[in-house]
């Protein structure tokens, strides 16, 4: 068996469409497995489909990367989060923990807004104060904004906790009281009067990132801007968990956002282990049921026989993917039930196939020489028939993994995936639903297309190099 085996393998490696689908899957492996380890598996609830999570991100923007094909550098969104300070200064009275972001700014264009955000504030006596800097790479500084964390309320006793069950979101861009600051420092440093209405309009981001021309025009200044938040506190137990400070962008990250915000390029990601666990899941299952149908009914024969067969017929003339959408329909959106579906109706044609190989092996001298011994029929239809069958199973297991994450794909395009985790056709359901194919959003649309047609031409080189293994026919001659 072992020797059998190994020539199997040769045969099957020495082509180069084997090498090809096996390093391809070597790399959908790896990348499941990084996401499995790396991100929590209720992520499509808590992340994904939660749209205050992504409130801070762009909306509908192309990956960093389209910067290098055009002239004109578009300012990237930058997310910076601090769990712990940068350093921590003792004062009289108490201390000042300090947040440091550096930004090197080499776009054409000013950033979209500015905004930072506390979250899990604790204080015991009085309430932490927070400032937000910017050191500007010309070297002026500006302090623009100041915030006091909301006073105890009647009754409360400390520790006074804050922002635990939702973060406290400070928009620097549209801040009235930004304004006022912008328009002091534009008339200290550049001696340019401007009215606090006129930078609301104009922006106080674009202020905040240009210097003063000519009739009130201001032109973006490059280069590494320091923004720093400072939060004073009282007592030593005083405790902030998290700083954030966002700055943003008309691009972002590898793959972009879609019309929520949401980082394509997770979603993308987690598309790899749906994908792979509905493919080889659902085709394990169904080449696991289809062969032992076949094997049985092709050998016991009689009535079982007829049984087996008669099933296999009449789903196997049952329109598939019409009734997968009714069924999906009618039971619900859960990958459960989508495995359970392809399972029941995917299993007739090996069924089928395998039976009518059955029937040869049956009149075959070994085998009727082990009935002569004695054997009983699941020690033979196990030991000398399941060996016989066992690379064609094999390779249609592996055809049949590409079929099933089509249909997934395809049901998730129809909106009738599981709409608790990203795939690769929900995103492409939700690009042709959000109209982002009609406004030139390719890079929602083009990606998991091409991830789809990647992952079924993987199993389509390896089905093709098993090909010679399963038929000795196209073997090469020796």
């Amino acid at each position: 068996m072992l020797v059998r085996f190994r020539e199997a393998f040769q045969e099957f490696w020495r082509l180069k469409v084997s090498k090809v689908g096996v390093v391809f899957l070597m790399i959908l492996v790896f990348l499941s497995v990084y996401v499995v380890t790396s991100y929590p598996l209720d992520f499509g609830v808590r992340y994904w489909n939660n749209p205050a999570y992504w409130a801070d991100y762009p909306k509908s923007a192309p990956p960093s990367w389209v910067n290098y094909f055009s002239d004109q550098k578009l300012p990237e969104h930058h997310v910076f989060i601090y769990n712990k300070p940068s350093d921590i200064i003792s004062t009289e009275s108490g201390r000042t923990l300090l947040y440091v972001f550096r930004l090197d700014f080499q776009a054409d264009k000013s950033p979209t807004f500015i905004s930072f955000t506390l979250e899990n504030l604790t204080y015991y006596s009085d309430p932490l104060v927070a400032r937000l800097n910017v050191t500007r790479p010309d070297g002026k500084n500006i302090e623009l904004y100041r915030y006091i964390a909301p006073a105890p309320y009647a009754g409360e006793s400390p520790p006074y906790k804050r922002f635990y069950d939702s973060p406290k979101r400070i928009s620097i861009t549209g801040d009235i009281s930004v304004a006022s600051v912008l328009a002091r420092f534009l008339l200290r440093e550049y001696n340019v009067s401007i009215k606090p209405s006129e930078i609301n309009s104009i922006g106080q981001h674009t202020i905040v990132f240009s210097i003063p021309g000519p009739d009130k025009e201001f032109y973006v200044l490059k280069g590494e801007y320091i923004f720093m938040v400072s939060i004073n506190t009282y007592d030593s137990r005083d405790y902030v968990g998290e700083v954030k400070l966002v700055i943003g962008g008309n691009v972002y990250g590898f793959m972009g956002t879609d019309s929520l915000g949401r980082d394509l390029s997770i979603g993308l990601l987690f598309g790899f282990p749906i994908a792979l666990f509905i493919g080889i899941v659902t085709s394990t299952i169904t080449t696991l049921l289809g062969a032992g149908l076949g094997i049985v009914g092709g050998y016991v024969g009689g009535k079982v026989d007829e049984v087996i067969q008669r099933a296999a017929d009449f789903v196997n003339n049952i329109p598939l993917l019409p009734l997968l959408i009714f069924l999906a329909f009618i039971l619900g959106q859960n990958m459960w039930i989508l495995v359970f579906l392809l399972v029941a109706f995917g299993w007739p044609t090996l069924t089928i196939i395998v039976r009518s190989m059955v029937l040869q092996l049956k009149s075959s001298q070994f085998i009727e020489a082990a009935i002569s011994l004695g054997a009983p029929r699941l020690w033979i239809m196990f030991r000398h028939i399941f060996p016989q069958v066992a690379p064609f199973i094999f390779a249609q297991l592996i055809f049949f993994t590409p079929t099933f994450i089509l249909l997934e794909a395809a049901l998730s395009f129809l909106g009738l995936g599981d709409p608790t985790m990203p795939t690769w056709g929900q995103i492409l359901e939700y690009g042709f639903r959000s109209g982002g194919i009609y406004v030139g959003l390719w890079w929602w649309i083009i990606p998991p297309g091409l991830l789809i047609i990647w992952t079924a031409i993987t199993f389509v080189l390896i089905a093709l190099g098993m090909e010679p293994v399963v038929n000795p026919r196209l073997r090469r001659m020796k």
